[in-house]
């Protein structure tokens, strides 16, 4: 079989089960099948088995872990404390709680990792207090969903973890170029909230006190050193990824339970049981994932991509535009994931032979990711905001538009200026980055 034909075969039925309704991680799975029994050479074996040794992977062991250390952080009741932080920050301003929402989600994910756990997190606390303040409940969803994807974006982040691990990157110089998109990010979606809140006149809080602020981050010290242990710990060679999210938990368990004492030993149980199953739900996309990307690389599919682009001769800029375009799409039909395993594995060849930092190829990915996470049909973290919020999903898209524009301009920042986003790991891992 040709390669046109495989990924004919593949794509069209995976794309008619996930049509028909059928869980993303099964209709990758189910997509391999008719390609295993139709070539003589392959047995289902060894699908199997290409599923058996995407597991086998050490550093996806941080998956589970982080999101235990987010589920940890929320029962320990961090996220009030980081309320606290961002209202004498910010909560002063024009529109000072949907300003509090932003930073708040902006701090989470420098502990949490995970986006569907800001979301509901952070809105189950904020976006009803949004709505009894005169905020329009389609702003207050729209807020709290496009400001979770944060969690993605600034480190650690899973998906940069699934990344590395998979493309063999530096997860530790992709977590430091996630630092300064992220932080681009929140601004961009202060300053919409600002316009919002002159046009609606929508409530601020008095200007907190210096006793205030400083009460506010001496009680957020603790929670906030999170992630520099983690990232810090990655980029000086103190330990691995994985390494680092076993600490992340103890170090959350050690807040919750000796410090705020505000996890009992009855609380353990369930959540090791909501970690158990995140992870296995994500997990399981990883192996059909790898799978379907494994049939892809057999077929030489990737490169007869790269061969028929050739011819357009794509530079570093065009082919980053490609590449955001690509995921954007197919962002907002399945997990970020998958996503990463399939459409990575087959543009990173054209990545390659256009002259993109690998670095820089992975962030351009996992911020258009992030989209697809509040724009429909998928959008998980806009479904989890929409039922928190109790409005209709169609009701918060024209709020989530207006926010998600200028963060399109930082994904196109991203793009062109790929030396701003590079700065931090050649300063801090100038062996590990061209």
């Amino acid at each position: 079989m040709t390669p046109g034909l495989v990924a004919a075969i593949l794509f069209t039925v995976f794309g008619v089960l996930v049509i028909l309704r059928v869980p993303v991680a099964f209709a990758l799975g189910l997509a391999c099948v008719p390609v295993f029994m139709i070539d003589d050479r392959l047995t289902p074996f060894l699908l199997m088995n290409e599923m058996f040794k995407s597991y086998n992977a050490f550093v996806l062991l941080a998956v589970p872990f982080f999101l235990m250390a987010a589920n940890i952080m929320n029962s320990a009741g961090i996220t009030d404390r980081l309320i606290q932080l961002a209202r004498a920050l910010v909560g002063h301003l024009p529109g000072g709680l949907g300003h509090i929402n932003v930073v708040v989600s902006m701090l989470f994910a420098g502990i949490s990792g995970s986006s569907t756990a800001d979301a509901a997190g952070i809105g189950s606390l904020l976006i009803p207090q949004m709505k009894k303040q005169g905020f329009s409940p389609s702003f207050s969803v729209a807020v709290t969903a496009c400001s979770s994807v944060m969690g993605v974006i600034i480190p650690p982040s899973i998906l940069m973890v699934v990344w590395g691990g998979l493309m063999t990157v530096s997860i530790g110089g992709l977590f430091l170029a996630g630092v300064i998109p992220g932080m681009l990010i929140a601004l961009s979606q202060m300053a919409t909230v600002y316009v919002y809140a002159k046009i609606y006149d929508y409530p601020i809080y008095s200007r907190s006190t210096v006793k205030e602020a400083l009460v506010a981050i001496l009680k957020a010290t603790l929670p906030m050193l999170t992630p520099a242990i983690i990232v810090g710990g990655i980029v000086a060679g103190f330990f691995t990824p994985t390494e680092a999210s076993v600490v992340a938990v103890i170090y959350s368990f050690f807040l919750g339970m000796v410090i705020y004492n505000t996890i009992k030993f009855r609380d353990v149980p369930k959540i090791l049981y909501e970690s158990a199953r995140f992870a296995a739900i994500s997990l399981f996309c990883v192996g059909t994932a790898s799978a379907f990307g494994w049939l892809l690389a057999y077929y030489k599919i990737p490169l007869m991509l790269v061969d028929y682009l050739k011819q357009f001769g794509g530079g570093p800029i065009s082919t980053g535009l490609l590449v955001a375009c690509a995921f954007l799409f197919i962002g907002m039909f399945i997990d970020a994931i998958p996503a990463i395993i399939i459409l990575g594995t087959v543009m990173w060849p054209m990545a390659q032979f256009a002259g993109l930092n690998p670095i820089h190829f992975a962030i351009i990915g996992v911020i258009s990711l992030a989209f697809g996470l509040v724009t429909p049909p998928y959008g998980l973290c806009l479904l989890i905001s929409c039922a928190i919020g109790e409005i209709e999903l169609k009701d918060a898209l024209r709020d989530v538009g207006i926010i998600l524009l200028p963060m399109l301009g930082v994904l196109l920042i991203v793009i062109f200026f790929p030396d701003l986003i590079l700065a931090l790991p050649r300063w801090l891992m100038p062996k590990f980055v061209d």
